[in-house]
């Protein structure tokens, strides 16, 4: 082993329990109850990096190792012994391991598979509570270590590195990475690979598997994501988008019993899981990031046994007869008696030259920790005045020189919530330009050069600024369904009273009941959040549409 230290041992003995916790004998005993206790010999693999992770292994004497491989040799992360157990949160998705657990010192262990696992969480509160919280901690150490199994090779410049860090961060998926402008060892391994620049960011997955500039898709297939995914069973409810709305759906639908599957296009959390900090969400009065909430659901979500489809997007959906079924790109078919849409919106991108050549580059949707390392020190904007701007504002004023927030309007009154508009007002290093809106986007490899105007005075300025940040309004994603359900001018699909009756006899409708609440003009078809015509956009709305559709799709399945 190349480091002999523990890479996952937090300060002090309580911090060590919460990560490693040591379980009591009755607690063992109800373990024992699932699985089977067997003998372990030192040096026996019980689990392998890149293997599929199906048992559990509680420790009941000797030693057991936890080690990541790396650069030929081995980094030590943690031994556990008696009392211990093995495993992080993709023993609830059944995703390849990160790590390897080696026996240490021959011994016993208590093995189970993964699915009397997840049956013991769903029915046993006190050890659902201890693995629960273990498994999330651990997983966010080793995402704060900046280190895994993969490694990202790219450039700070390259809209294509900032899409591959913030999707395996978003999905909560360690990696290391190499910046082709600072680390040598990154142009060793773009020599050795023989990649040509237009080929960056590569990706060297396990195995040593590289990708070049690989989709979203690509990289969560080379990590078996989805791996376990069967797509001949016919499910209960699918689930489309993973945002608030979704996830609600999916927690709600899988623990009371029904088979759910939930396809998400790039990552759990939606737009919501870009916001950098949520204040005003019932339960969380000091906040709550877009991402953790949007971990903790999916973490919840599988715990119930809900799947979730990773990075594939629902293109098409077959609304020709029940069961309904969804394509997906690949051309795989999923089918189940009910649908819920949650696709949720994406933020409006403004009718500005070259905006699309500086996505990613300089132009960002999203204020999370990885984009507001980029502008650190840095001048930038902010376009936009709902609260999603207001929060990366207030966000981004922690890290950069000074915040610009550009609005239309003559104000935030109208958009923004009252907090955020007074944190605004009183820090120092934002300033607020009303009536004014950006004209103009130049640089050569990304951005650095914006040009506004000044609503009031009439002027257009141009800045050295090389990072804005785009919030503004919503376009619903519900272009895939492609006439499947009555939708408003603007793309929004209508639901429960929004639909008339005209409306309803010209989608032929056939029903003698007239539609549920969150119900579309395709019977067995629901639709949530900020998809859904006329919804209330807050977090808070969108999780209590999913949760209520839920008691809806029982009606429908007793139908």
């Amino acid at each position: 082993m190349t480091d002999p230290a523990s890479h996952l041992q937090p300060d002090g003995a309580e911090g060590r329990e919460r990560l490693f916790p040591r379980l009591t004998e009755p607690q063992l005993t109800r373990l024992r109850q699932q699985g089977e206790v067997r003998a372990t010999a030192a040096g026996e693999i019980l689990l392998d990096q890149g293997q599929l992770t199906d048992r559990f292994f509680a420790v009941l004497s000797g030693e057991v190792e936890i080690v990541r491989p790396r650069g030929g040799g081995e980094e030590l992360i943690v031994v556990h012994g008696p009392g211990e157990f093995v495993g992080d949160v993709h023993l609830l998705s059944g995703r390849r391991s990160v790590v390897r657990a080696r026996v240490r010192t021959a011994g016993e262990v208590i093995e189970l598979p993964r699915d009397h696992l997840l049956a013991l969480i769903q029915t046993d509160a006190d050890l659902s509570g201890i693995l629960m919280r273990a498994f999330i901690l651990r997983r966010v150490e080793l995402m704060a270590s900046g280190s895994g199994d993969v490694v990202i090779v790219g450039s700070n410049h390259s809209s294509g590195t900032l899409r591959l860090k913030e999707f395996l961060a978003r999905n909560g998926y360690p990696y290391s990475y190499l910046d082709l402008e600072q680390d040598p060892a990154a142009q060793d391994v773009i020599d050795r690979f023989a990649v040509s620049l237009d080929q960056v960011p590569i990706v060297l997955c396990p195995g040593q598997r590289v990708l070049r500039n690989p989709s979203n898709g690509e990289l969560a297939d080379c990590l078996g994501f989805n791996e376990l995914i069967d797509a001949d069973r016919v499910r209960d409810v699918i689930i489309v988008g993973a945002g608030p709305a979704g996830l609600a759906a999916a927690v709600y639908a899988a623990s009371e019993g029904l088979s759910t599957l939930v396809l998400e296009s790039v990552a759990p959390g939606g737009q919501a899981g870009s916001s950098s900090k949520i204040e005003n969400y019932l339960g969380f009065p000091a906040g709550v990031s877009g991402l953790d909430l949007a971990g903790r659901a999916y973490t919840q979500a599988g715990k119930f046994g809900a799947e979730v489809l990773i990075a594939h997007s629902a293109v098409h959906l077959h609304c020709e007869r029940r069961p309904y079924a969804v394509t997906v790109d690949g051309h795989r078919r999923f089918t189940a008696r009910t649908v819920v849409i949650a696709t949720g919106a994406q933020y409006r991108r403004p009718e500005i030259p070259n905006l699309a050549r500086y996505e990613g580059a300089g132009v960002y949707y999203g204020a999370t920790f990885l984009e507001s390392q980029l502008c650190e020190s840095e001048d930038v904007v902010v376009v936009g005045g709902g609260n999603s701007a207001g929060q990366a504002a207030v966000f981004l004023s922690q890290s950069a020189r000074h915040v610009h927030v550009m609005v239309r309007g003559k104000s935030l009154a109208e958009s923004m919530s009252r907090y955020l508009i007074r944190r605004i007002e009183e820090s120092p290093n934002i300033t607020l330009h009303t009536r004014s809106e950006i004209v103009g986007l130049a640089g050569e490899r990304r951005l650095e050069q914006v040009t506004w105007r000044d609503g009031d005075s009439g002027t257009t300025r141009t800045e050295p600024w090389r990072h804005v940040f785009m919030m503004l309004g919503a376009v619903p994603n519900s272009q895939w369904l492609d006439g499947c359900v009555t939708m408003d001018a603007k793309g929004f699909i209508k639901t429960g009273p929004d639909l008339s009756l005209e409306e309803l006899t010209d989608a032929g409708w056939g029903r003698t009941r007239v539609p549920l609440l969150l119900e579309t003009s395709l019977p067995g078809v629901l639709a949530v959040g900020d998809v859904r015509a006329n919804n209330v956009k807050r977090v808070a709305s969108a999780v209590g549409e999913g949760s209520v559709s839920v008691s809806l799709v029982h009606r429908l399945l007793a139908e």
